[in-house]
């Protein structure tokens, strides 16, 4: 079977549907764990294309099963051995994908036919497009079916762009409680590469995320009389720089960090001190071992720091995401798949990044692959990430989901 020019020609083909799916999702953007209606349109999909599923997976997730048929073809076993062969089909290999379906609260400022209806609310990181193309893997996957043996999951998942992350409330919602896959992968959207090109990085590739909550109180007062009171807003701002210094003094230098803060809330006026300031920041790590001890300085740093100016100091750490793993095995393996499929001139390589993914959660407990794939125009840029002007060039969504659909034909031979 040549796969690559089978895969290639039902891309072709599909490519006009696939199109179709991305401008509804895009046009019908939903937030972290408010994904109902974009669940719904998958789901509808699934049913009509009569591909099994489980939906409701860890809020609004799904997960998409193809069972491969091959060698189990009328005539081509006999009576006595179908029981042994079922048997080795479900036994067999299984393999993952995943994709993710939430958008961000940002006004579109895009002019085409099918921007956003949803005031605020837009796809501004192209999960639309990764939806989209794993619809047209799908579907390509279950028409060819005949061709291959063992199970490929589609799974696709809600709340990526906001704690605690679909990811591991899938995970633990037992996503993977009758299957156990070989190996996980999932492709995302990149700004830094035409579209028709992929990018490929092995080892940890993007950083953990933790968000971290500051509030200092102490006794207000008026600003000209700093000796009746406690300066909160002189001590959150000491408390900022301490952080500063924690990265630079306290962390091992051979472990990139980056720890920022965004929101800092002095509720007061030219001439009043308030009682409390409120601090909200990002803590990024390449090392998880570094991440936990950074942690756990964090808010004794804080608190010291605050305590110096006679103020109080609360600090709340959520679970964050863990850093990003590419398994070089399965990563390698994927990238050889990609130049098969695609070309070597059409596979690239993307640097390491202090940006996260929840996707972390999956390279914990399994061999993971994540590849992104180019999605700039030759003669228009998208615009950035988490942008108003983000928009893919709509060519990429061939590549997006021929490439998945050839992985799982040469990964379940």
């Amino acid at each position: 079977m040549d796969s690559t020019r089978i895969i290639q020609q039902e891309a072709a083909m599909i490519y006009p549907e696939v199109v179709r799916h991305y401008r509804w999702l895009h046009q019908h953007p939903e937030l972290s764990y408010r994904e109902r209606e974009t669940a719904a349109y998958i789901t509808a999909f699934l049913d009509s294309e009569e591909i099994p599923y489980r939906s409701g997976i860890g809020g609004y997730g799904i997960m998409a099963r193809v069972t491969g048929e091959k060698g189990t073809e009328a005539g081509l076993v006999s009576p006595q051995a179908a029981v042994v062969t079922q048997q080795k089909k479900e036994e067999g290999r299984c393999i993952a994908f995943v994709a993710d379906m939430d958008a961000l609260p940002v006004q579109e400022e895009n002019r085409v036919e099918y921007r956003s209806v949803n005031d605020g609310v837009m796809h501004a990181c192209g999960h639309d497009a990764q939806a989209a193309s794993m619809m047209g893997a799908v579907k390509m996957v279950h028409a060819l079916r005949s061709h291959f043996a063992g199970t490929a999951l589609f799974i696709f998942q809600p709340g990526e762009e906001q704690s605690p992350g679909g990811a591991d409330l899938m995970l633990k919602d037992g996503l993977f409680c009758d299957y156990t896959p070989a190996f996980v992968v999932k492709q995302h959207a990149y700004i830094d590469l035409p579209a028709g090109m992929v990018g490929f990085q092995t080892g940890t590739i993007m950083a953990s995320a933790d968000e971290v909550h500051i509030r200092v109180k102490g006794q207000g007062g008026h600003g000209a009389l700093p000796h009746q009171l406690n300066d909160t807003v002189l001590a959150a701002s000491q408390v900022v720089v301490a952080m500063q210094q924690l990265v630079s003094r306290r962390r091992d230098p051979f472990n990139p960090m980056v720890l920022s803060f965004g929101r800092f809330i002095a509720n007061g006026a030219t001439n009043v001190i308030p009682g409390e300031v409120i601090l909200a920041g990002s803590m990024r790590c390449m090392h998880e071992e570094e991440r936990y001890r950074m942690l756990q300085l964090i808010p004794q740093i804080a608190e010291s720091t605050a305590n110096a100016y006679g103020c109080t100091c609360e600090t709340a750490l959520p679970e964050g995401y863990p850093s990003v793993v590419s398994d070089l095995k399965i990563t390698e393996e994927t990238r050889s798949r990609a130049i098969a499929y695609l070309g070597g001139d059409r596979v690239s390589a993307f640097p390491q990044r202090m940006t996260a993914d929840d996707f972390g959660f999956f390279t914990q407990y399994y061999p993971c692959c994540y590849y992104r794939f180019g999605v700039a125009g030759v003669d228009r840029k998208p615009g950035a990430l988490h942008s108003g002007t983000f928009l893919i060039d709509e060519k990429s969504l061939r590549t997006s989901s021929g490439l998945f659909a050839f992985i799982t034909l040469n990964s379940l031979k």
